[in-house]
């Protein structure tokens, strides 16, 4: 089979949480160039409107606003998914936020919040959207789950970020157990692992605490676009048509150096 068969995803549908920024950019950006029909949702409208709009220039790429971390906005979503398209080729479970604070002062607020957002629309959106990704699968090639984890959820990490990292974990544990159930019905499931990668979340942490992680990463750098989407388009692909279960790091060692 040559290279560009083994890792096209020209003419799937797809869709993406958290899609307007960060990671879910990237991702929309690689699928979009290559052929992809790409659904966007994210909280803020505005932001997801001008990223779709952006990238319609080059592609496909509709907006569909929404927060997933409520059942009902997951059920309408959902149902706005199925009125569209027959099938989903690809689920990305990126939407996520975090929480920093000292272990003494962590508010229950910053505990709910980062849980509801970061695992259980995981479970709950591909859950509402599992007879559209069945639809797309079959046994010569399986429709695709990937979910946004995290090396948090992996290693250590050197933040006070306690639901975040906890979360995390979960993800990249829920990620396998949904594989084993969820093969039988033709979909696989993988989790990415980022490192740290420009967002809105990294703005967030200090320059030193930057810096921290370049110095600890044996590649002495963050990730970038590129980086994202060759990930993202390998799991999306038939060259990743026997992974399933797996929480791949992308991260320069990070995780499993440091």
């Amino acid at each position: 089979m040559k290279i560009e068969e083994l890792f096209s995803v020209r003419g799937k549908v797809a869709l993406i949480t958290g899609g307007s920024r960060g990671i879910g950019e990237m991702i929309a950006r690689a699928y979009v160039e290559n052929g992809v029909k790409v659904y966007i949702t994210a909280r803020k409208a505005e932001a997801c409107d001008a990223l779709a709009a952006e990238l319609s220039k080059t592609g496909e790429c509709i907006s569909m606003p929404g927060d997933i971390s409520r059942l009902d906005e997951i059920d309408r979503l959902g149902t706005e998914i199925e009125r569209r398209e027959r099938r989903l080729d690809i689920l990305v479970n990126n939407a996520g936020a975090s929480w920093g604070a000292d272990f003494q002062s962590f508010p229950e607020s910053g505990w709910d919040k980062v849980m509801d957002l970061n695992v259980k629309s995981v479970f709950f959106l591909t859950q509402r959207l599992i007879k559209l990704l069945e639809a797309a699968g079959s046994p010569e090639s399986y429709s695709r789950v990937i979910n946004i984890g995290s090396i948090e959820g992996i290693r250590t990490t050197h933040l006070e970020a306690y639901s975040y990292a906890a979360s995390k974990a979960g993800v990249n544990h829920l990620t396998r157990i949904m594989a084993k159930f969820l093969a039988p019905k033709h979909v696989a499931v993988n989790a990415i692992a980022p490192g740290y990668f420009p967002s809105k979340m990294t703005a967030a942490i200090d320059e030193e605490g930057s810096q921290y992680v370049i110095d600890n990463a044996p590649m002495k750098r963050m990730g970038n676009p590129n980086d994202m989407a060759g990930i993202a388009l390998y799991l999306a692909s038939k060259a990743s048509g026997f992974v399933c279960g797996a929480v791949i790091p992308v991260d320069g060692g990070l995780a499993t150096t440091a």
